[in-house]
């Protein structure tokens, strides 16, 4: 049995509906070198059940943050374009662990912010660090200053 035997490979259909992604997700991650099809002799995209472990990665390496730029740049480390093992997962996964302490962070400080503000109550938009950061006009008064056309 070879890896492109037909008895393990998937339409797009059967996969996308196993990977939790739509069709047009899958196209567009073979588009930019994420996954891999091969091709039937109608020209229709038949993917390996291991494939699947690529988009699991994918969707993974989203959930924390990082653009599909920075997942190729991983997964095009892996010799042979080969499917991320658990040892591939931990490897490229420690990198992204600064990311997500800022990540963190970020979020830490947000909530410190709105708890500032539900605890001021003010909800002022010519004051307020979260509504109003650094808003250059705030010194010109209350409301809009900058005109808008209607239609």
């Amino acid at each position: 049995m070879t890896s492109h035997d037909p008895a393990t490979m998937l339409t797009i259909g059967d996969f996308a509906a196993r990977a939790g992604v739509t069709a047009s997700a899958l196209r567009y991650y073979e588009s930019l070198g994420l996954i891999h099809a091969v091709r039937t002799g109608g020209n229709q995209r038949r993917y390996r059940r291991a494939e699947l472990r690529r988009v699991a990665f994918i969707r993974a390496a989203r959930s924390i943050g990082l653009s599909l730029e920075e997942i190729k740049a991983s997964l095009d480390r892996l010799p042979d374009g080969r499917i991320p093992d658990r040892a591939d997962w931990q490897r490229l996964s420690s990198s992204w662990s600064r990311r997500i302490e800022d990540r963190i962070a970020q979020l830490r400080n947000l909530q410190e912010e709105l708890d500032e503000c539900i605890g001021c109550g003010c909800l002022s938009i010519s004051k307020c660090a979260i509504y109003n950061l650094a808003d250059a006009r705030a010194d010109e008064g209350a409301g809009p200053r900058l005109g808008f056309k209607a239609g």
